[in-house]
């Protein structure tokens, strides 16, 4: 703990480990699994529990709470893990849960910015230059990729994935995947299409925009289905590394893609009992 700056009135339990220049504000509990690696800042009243890592430079801002039990039902107390990465903005009142299953862990990568009451669940694995705005919310075993922005008070469905670069807008309900590089809004969520801005200032040229751009047409503008909308465009288009991964997410995609015909954006027997309600209360009007 070299010229680390350690309050008096912190708790620190034996066993964990404090990094050189390390920072642990008035009132903050750092327990026993607990690893702060070197120049981590955390600031007063925060909790760290559990077997959790927090990366060199990251901060932890007031009352925020990270690696405490998953709220899933089915842990049954194993050994589970929490690691954040390196110069992370974790803000007021996050809470970032441990994983559930042996020897599985929660990740949050290098760069990230947290904003005040966000939460990550249980299973969760949040890449690099991640933005989530306040209150946004990651069920358990979401993946959010690389540079993906989720705006303010949207709730992401378990195993739901988010793809790099994407841009989801405040409010939105997140219930299926979203594609990499695009941006989208609104219940139902509704595509704008690729996200020009942002990979603009992340310095993507503009042959790479203009092909993301026509991959994009061809799985929500054609009436294909998705099989076939990536088999033109692998066949169409010019193999670029941001083409293959936008082909790989799609067809990897488990719970379905956002938007297309067809699938709803919630769950359909939730859908079906809507209507179910709609009708009932139809039927007692015209009665």
């Amino acid at each position: 703990m070299k010229k680390s700056n350690i309050h008096p009135t912190a708790v620190i339990e034996p066993g964990a480990i404090i990094g050189d220049k390390v920072t642990v504000e008035p009132f903050a509990i750092i327990k026993a699994h607990v690893k702060l690696e070197d120049g981590v800042t955390i600031k007063s009243h925060a909790y760290i529990d559990g077997h959790t890592t927090i990366g060199a430079g990251t901060t932890i801002y007031p009352f925020a709470s990270i690696g405490t039990q998953t709220q899933d039902l089915k842990y049954k107390g194993e050994t589970t893990f929490v690691k954040i990465g390196k110069n992370c903005q974790i803000r007021e009142f996050v809470t970032i849960n441990s994983s559930c299953g042996e020897n599985t862990s929660v990740e949050v990568g290098d760069d990230c910015l947290i904003m005040a009451y966000c939460h990550i669940a249980h299973n969760c694995l949040v890449g690099n230059r991640v933005i989530m705005s306040n209150n946004a919310t990651l069920a358990g075993h979401v993946i959010v990729e690389d540079c993906a922005i989720i705006s303010g008070f949207v709730p992401v469905h378990q195993f739901s994935r988010i793809g790099k670069y994407a841009m989801v807008g405040g409010m939105s309900r997140i219930t299926r995947d979203v594609p990499p590089y695009t941006i989208g809004a609104g219940i139902p969520y509704k595509f704008g299409g690729i996200n020009i801005v942002g990979l603009k200032r992340h310095g993507f040229s503009l042959k790479i925009r203009q092909e993301l751009g026509k991959a994009f047409k061809i799985v929500y503008r054609s009436k294909a289905c998705l099989e076939e909308a990536l088999l033109q465009i692998e066949r169409e288009l010019e193999p670029l590394p941001e083409i293959l991964h936008f082909v790989e997410f799609c067809r990897s995609s488990k719970r379905g893609l956002l938007g297309l015909e067809g699938i709803t954006n919630f769950d359909d027997e939730v859908a079906q009992a809507e209507k179910e309600a709609e009708a009932e209360i139809t039927a007692k009007i015209e009665r």
